[in-house]
């Protein structure tokens, strides 16, 4: 009797590598222990349909006879949302949004829905919760559209059909990691699962003209679970980021065909939902003490905006052997270079000490441009020097402890005399060029090296 015959497969959960047999690493993207086993149904190929020549779907056009005048955008009615977006939901659009358990990214899908459910029929799956619950949490962040429709369904070909039949305005899937696709055998969230059913998402979105907003959960890495093809097919990731026990969230982009990566969107969990933070460096500066050592504060970029952010460096005295380390918001390596560097060029000996940096707010920064304010912030702890209140620092250090110019200086320094500083010290080679407006009331310290720099502290 004829049957269909299963087979053993092993997938590797990052690239989606598959083998027939188990291995510790995996072969294609050399991440250990990602290879899982699944059940496939046997399913032969034949080769005359694979040589088969088929007509194209399209044919070749001439890139200046493409127009993008149709292209439309929903806007979201969060500005911080939509700037992160590049400008709003283009339509067609597959937007893959991630983030840890209880962060805010099904709050955020509801509150997209209050406002484009004015004028959008929206259709909002979801394989997580049942209609009740969904309804509890719309009533409590105040949303009630009589466009706005919920389905709870995990079989992606019932959801594909729906969307077809409804051709809703907007599509919310909560979330791909739960929909499973009924040909195959495997389990939902598996890697094949998670693919196929991206996949039928994309295709249904992009032949509609129907964006889609996909939720999807991340790993113990923090990455989005499932393999990494899953972002390639998508059009834009987004992650939320921030500590579940703090208020803030952010918003990056990590991956956008339609606008810039860079930009970053803050947030501030209530009880009625995320509020927009309009203002994250005073947001971020809120609650800075006054007249105490440790304290420096330094300017980033993300994107086109400058944000202000505190650092926070304490130096004691060891209890043990070997002094210890930790940054909280920084790069652990790069405190350690700076660390040799203050100890190296300019005398400063924390051999023997214990060295903790923390960056106030859950903000990381990754910037070469806040090495200047952090080592600032462990001289100041070191020799007990109080960094004045109005003081602001940036630039990046080498490894001879010059300090080298940095981009957008003249967006920096205007951001922190707006929000009231009175000196900024800058790298020397960025004053050149520093184009600030004339009613702009703030002192330029420019310097050389970092003891030019502990010097304007007074030490």
């Amino acid at each position: 009797m004829a049957g269909s015959k299963l087979k053993s497969l092993y997938v590797c959960s990052e690239c989606g590598y598959e083998s027939a047999k188990w291995y510790g690493k995996c072969p294609s993207c050399g991440d250990w222990n990602t290879l899982n086993e699944e059940i496939r149904d046997a399913v032969s190929v034949k080769t005359s349909v694979i040589a088969e020549r088929r007509k194209p779907s399209s044919l070749p056009v001439q890139i200046s006879k493409i127009t993008t005048e149709d292209e439309q955008r929903y806007y979201t009615g969060l500005k911080e949302l939509d700037r992160v977006l590049g400008g709003g939901i283009v339509k067609g659009s597959l937007i893959l949004l991630g983030g840890d358990p209880g962060i805010g990214k099904s709050t955020i899908l509801l509150q997209i829905c209050s406002h484009l459910g004015k004028i959008l029929r929206i259709l909002y799956i979801s394989g997580e919760e049942s209609k009740r619950q969904i309804k509890l949490r719309a009533e409590r962040l105040g949303v009630n559209s009589d466009n706005l429709y919920i389905m709870t369904e995990t079989d992606i070909s019932v959801i594909a059909d729906q969307i077809q039949s409804e051709s809703p305005d907007l599509v919310m899937i909560d979330s791909i990691q739960t929909m499973n696709y009924r040909e195959l055998s495997s389990s939902p969230g598996s890697v094949t699962q998670v693919r196929e059913c991206t996949n039928i998402l994309m295709r249904t979105s992009k032949a509609l003209d129907i964006p889609c907003i996909v939720v999807g959960h991340v790993n113990k890495d923090g990455a989005i679970a499932g393999p990494k093809v899953l972002e390639h097919i998508v059009d834009a990731v987004l992650y939320f980021e921030g500590d579940r026990q703090m208020s803030y969230r952010i918003l990056r982009a990590v991956k956008n065909r339609y606008g810039s990566t860079n930009e970053i969107g803050v947030f501030q969990m209530n009880d009625d939902g995320l509020s927009e933070v309009e203002n994250p460096s005073l947001m971020l500066l809120s609650g800075r003490p006054k007249n105490v050592s440790g304290t420096c504060v330094a300017c980033t970029m993300e994107g086109s905006r400058p944000i202000l952010a505190e650092i926070q460096g304490l130096v004691t005295n060891s209890g043990y052997g070997n002094p210890r380390r930790m940054a909280t918001g920084f790069d652990y390596n790069r405190m350690s270079m700076l660390l040799a560097v203050l100890e190296k060029r300019c005398g400063y000996f924390f051999s023997s000490l214990d060295a903790y940096v923390n960056v106030i707010g859950g903000l990381r920064l990754d910037e070469p441009a806040t090495d200047l304010a952090l080592a600032l912030a462990l001289v100041s702890s070191l020799k007990d020097i109080v960094v004045a209140e109005d003081l602001l620092a940036f630039g990046e250090v080498g490894l001879t402890g010059e300090i080298r110019s940095v981009n957008h200086a003249s967006q920096r320094v205007t951001e922190a005399a707006r929000l009231g500083f009175k000196r900024c010290i800058i790298p020397y080679h960025n004053l050149k060029a520093l184009n600030l407006p004339k009613d702009c009331d703030i002192e330029i310290i420019p310097v050389k090296n970092i003891r030019d720099a502990v010097s304007a502290l007074g030490g």
